[in-house]
């Protein structure tokens, strides 16, 4: 329970410019305690909150039993494998508030793997279904179509992963976000297996502590990139079992890395037969009625938030992915979707009045803020990120001084900026004071994941950084003795853009798989328009092992990155302070954690005698700790690493004079 005086005093002094909305921070105070009041029934909320454990196919001693919340249905009936799939020989009955029941007093009535569906009767009109709290789906060949199957192993998954929940809390977060269907070479779909046997030691090679898995919960259509969801707890049947899941995600624990699930709760799949869309006859079970149940844009269904059963279920699957499956936490998707109730489409946000308005969808806000709580009462380590673009204040703020309680939010506008940036201007011309201020920036006390890119630059119709800036040439241009200015260009500011988004990050990082290496082509799923070819949908991961590419250069260069910032904790520290910036020469100088940084974004002007105030820092000696110019990373090693650089006093302070690059970053480090 949030105490409202409290909770609007610590937020104000957070953020000042909040308490002119104080009547609309006070309804969501407010009402998420209702709610939250009313769910944990008096407890805690995690362990009220419990339908997976109640709902679908639960195995006792005595028998089975199985549930389904249908309260608009008239009749229904369970068939499949058990019964020859009669559609009538097993009713369910009616056992109040809209909760579906049928019980079998032998536990061989029914078996691991045997197929199932629901018949259900709503005026008159008789249709089957798949029960929403499904654990495991699969194709039913009879017509093509997901079927429900019972998944109940004999022996439950043999976890090893004890010693990892024991580790201390988890401060910041280098994420790997990644798809195990595309994570193969081949051309078809990858496997839970095949990633943890190849992918997972790659991502583990580079020092990323976390990996972002996406559409890990049942989607029919594939090419949905795992985002119109229609089985919440089941895991997809086309990367293999969930025990092969369970493998995966105990290896990555062993292998010392989080596993995140990109959680899909902003909306849901619109089919009927597979998901959750008419489950009981009614558009409005489990989503808004009418117009407002209806996403314009996806062409999928919104969820109605301020509905009890709507809330249990969604909760009861965060729950569900926490404890079968041991997920260290959640990206949860389509945020800003959720809040508003344009879903924030054509929407610039440019001031506090655009979150506090009759557009706000306070329910959704609500959620959201439960689902945290809840997420965090069942394990106090776990991960929350918010995909949110238009910037909602408090979301990473704790739930007690009136946030929503997320521990990260995307920072959806650097990749937005590094790609109009390539797009729309010649490097020459590029803003340095727009570019800190967007790489720089954000909410008071606010933890934040930075990314210079991640899937939707890769998919088709868009275009990678590094793919915008050598075009074509990369078909031509990628082998290590090949060297024009574009190239050269385009692979030195790969590098630069990727350093210097990760270096200013306040506590987070993501790269979608590949990317690292500047992996070319795009991503562009089986559909009809490709001759559902799976050709682009895969990675090619021999590109980076190959030696006589540059491929091979990004990926040590990455690897390089992330190690040194992790050494020299950098994610940990406060955040960098700018101590000089040059328009016309395109220099970004700054320090963090001791380290002094120095940035020339010019793509062709190099920079000698550059006077540099270590004031902050303080007179001594000086050397290159790192530089995206050495030979290593495909550079052209124009730094000295053994140079002693030595401050004098000017009388205005004390300064080094360094050379700076073009297109480089230059890392130097005080030795005494």
């Amino acid at each position: 329970m949030i105490q409202v005086k409290r909770a609007l005093q610590n937020l104000f002094t957070i953020d000042s410019e909040l308490s002119p909305y104080i009547s609309d921070i006070r309804l969501h105070i407010n009402r998420y305690n209702e709610k939250e009041k009313r769910l944990s029934q008096g407890g805690k909320l995690v362990d009220a909150i419990n339908g997976h454990l109640y709902f679908g196919f639960q195995k006792s001693q005595n028998g089975w039993a199985f549930r389904e919340w249908l309260p608009a249905a008239d009749h229904v009936w369970l068939y499949g494998d058990f019964n020859g799939w009669n559609t009538t020989s097993h009713p369910l009955t009616n056992i109040g508030n809209g909760v579906w029941e049928i019980t079998f007093d032998r536990t061989d009535a029914l078996r691991h793997g045997q197929c199932v569906k629901l018949l259900v009767e709503h005026n008159g009109v008789i249709f089957e279904r798949i029960p929403a709290y499904i654990r495991r789906t699969i194709m039913d060949e009879r017509n093509y179509r997901l079927c429900g199957q019972i998944w109940e192993p004999d022996q439950p998954f043999a976890w090893r992963d004890q010693a990892w929940f024991k580790k201390t809390k988890r401060k910041t977060a280098l994420i790997y976000e990644a798809h195990i269907g595309m994570a193969q070479e081949h051309g078809g779909v990858g496997s839970y297996l095949e990633f943890a046997e190849k992918t997972l030691p790659w991502i583990a090679s580079l020092g990323y502590n976390t990996i972002q898995l996406m559409a890990i919960q049942e989607h029919p259509y594939y090419a949905s990139f795992g985002y119109q969801v229609t089985n919440f707890f089941a895991p997809s049947y086309r990367f293999g079992t969930p025990e092969e899941l369970k493998y995966l995600i105990n290896k990555a624990h062993e292998m010392g890395i989080a596993v995140l699930l990109d959680v899909v709760h902003s909306h849901a799949g619109a089919n009927e037969r597979e998901g959750l869309r008419l489950q009981d006859g009614t558009e409005d079970q489990y989503f808004l009625s009418g117009d407002r149940g209806w996403h314009s844009a996806w062409k999928t269904k919104c969820f109605d938030y301020g509905k009890d059963e709507v809330l249990h279920f969604l909760l009861s699957n965060l729950k569900y992915w926490q404890d079968e499956f041991h997920f260290d936490g959640f990206r949860f998707d389509g945020v800003t979707s959720m809040l508003y109730e344009d879903h924030g489409l054509g929407v610039a946000f440019t001031g506090y009045d655009s979150y506090y308005s009759l557009n706000t969808n306070v329910d959704a806000k609500v959620y959201l803020t439960l689902a945290n709580h809840l997420v965090h009462q069942n394990n106090p380590k776990a991960i929350t990120i918010a995909e949110d673009m238009s910037g909602m204040p408090g979301m990473c703020l704790p739930i007690k001084d009136g946030g929503v309680g997320f521990d990260f939010r995307l920072s959806m506008g650097i990749p937005d900026m590094w790609i109009k940036l390539i797009k729309e201007q010649s490097m020459e011309d590029w803003n340095m004071f727009y570019l800190w201020y967007e790489l720089t920036t954000g909410r008071p006390m606010e933890k934040t994941v930075a990314y210079c890119e991640s899937h939707d630059q890769a998919l088709v119709g868009d275009k990678t950084i590094i793919f915008r800036m050598a075009d074509a040439e990369m078909y031509t241009g990628m082998q290590k003795n090949y060297h024009s200015l574009s190239m050269d260009t385009a692979i030195d500011m790969h590098k630069v853009i990727r350093f210097l988004t990760l270096v200013l990050a306040k506590n987070g990082y993501l790269n979608f798989m590949g990317n690292e290496f500047g992996h070319p082509e795009w991503i562009d799923f089986p559909r009809e328009g490709n001759g559902w070819s799976h050709h682009y949908a895969r990675r090619q991961w021999s590109l980076v092992h190959n030696p006589d590419l540059k491929y091979q250069w990004l990926g040590e260069f990455d690897r390089s990155m992330i190690r040194f910032v992790k050494q020299n904790q950098l994610l940990q520290s406060p955040a960098a302070q700018s101590i000089w910036i040059d328009q016309e020469k395109h220099l970004l100088i700054f320090e963090r954690n001791e380290l002094l940084f120095a940035v020339n974004l010019h793509p062709t002007w190099s920079q000698e005698q550059v006077c540099v105030d270590c004031s902050r820092l303080g007179a001594g000696l000086y050397k290159v700790a790192f530089c995206s110019d050495d030979a290593l990373f495909g550079g052209q090693a124009r730094v000295s690493h053994q140079y002693i650089y030595q401050t004098q006093n000017t009388g205005d302070g004390d300064k080094l004079t360094l050379y700076i690059p073009c297109r480089t970053m230059v890392v130097l480090k005080k030795t005494k």
